[in-house]
């Protein structure tokens, strides 16, 4: 490198040693090529917003049935020194990904997001922009559109009114909506625990318990065309008996 562009290069991403502004974690299981466009649309939009960042692509692969996600996320992360990989066998779903991702971020700020396109690109940079701008704990969005379909909308309303009434004064909407963003300091305290889909609602539990100040932004949820979705009838009952567990465990505690 010349001179310049050492200095070109430690001031848009940061060295090594030194903590990036943000740390993105993608979730990408299961999306396949359109890992590549996602990636890209996510690099260039960090690039015009955000003073320095790194990226976190989870391609976690079930024993046996190794998909060519986790081959692609490997392939970016090779090319790109402020982008991992975190490609493991799979020992949960959805909440062990994400927290085998998070427990990689070094950034001031993490923020959380899955890679199937279905939340848009676009709401990592809103979200940051409010954590900095209001000085909030944790961001996120709520769908104020959704695209994906009147089964799920359904599911999603009775899920969050049950949330609501097992865990009165949560100053939130919309639990398992992404982005999420957090100052690293409060993803610390909150020691997330869930293997599984509850992961959205402990992150939501654990912000009332530590009393955090939560913001939130307008989003919309588009319709997933190329898979049918991850929630299915059993992972319902999941997320009620992990409620319920979770509202019982505050009185014992």
């Amino acid at each position: 490198m010349t001179a310049y562009s050492e200095y070109e290069h430690f001031t848009k991403y940061g060295s090594m040693n030194i903590a990036p502004e943000i740390s993105v974690v993608i979730l990408c299981y299961g999306a396949g090529d359109r890992v590549y466009s996602f990636v890209d649309r996510v690099s260039e939009i960090l690039d015009r917003f955000v003073p320095s960042w790194e990226m976190v692509l989870v391609g976690n692969y079930f024993d046996g049935a190794r998909d060519k996600t986790s081959d692609i996320v490997e392939g970016i992360a090779a090319k790109r020194e402020n982008i991992h990989a975190v490609v493991l066998p799979k020992k949960g779903m959805m909440g062990w990904d994400a927290r085998s991702g998070l427990e990689k971020a070094r950034g001031k700020y993490v923020c959380l997001i899955d890679g199937d396109e279905q939340m848009p690109y676009r709401d990592i940079v809103r979200v940051y922009r409010k954590i900095k701008k209001d000085e909030f704990d944790l961001v996120k969005t709520y769908r104020a559109v959704r695209q994906d379909g009147i089964k799920r909308i359904v599911i999603s309303q009775v899920y969050n009114f049950l949330f609501m009434v097992l865990f009165p004064g949560i100053s939130s909407r919309d639990i398992n909506s992404k982005p999420k963003i957090f100052r690293k300091e409060v993803f610390e305290r909150m020691d997330l625990k869930s293997d599984d889909w509850f992961l959205d609602a402990e992150i939501m539990i654990k912000a009332r318990k530590l009393k955090l100040k939560i913001g939130m932004v307008p989003s919309k949820f588009y319709k997933c065309d190329y898979r049918g979705s991850f929630v299915k009838l059993g992972t319902i009952f999941e997320f009620l008996g992990n409620m319920l567990r979770a509202r019982l465990s505050e009185f014992v505690n």
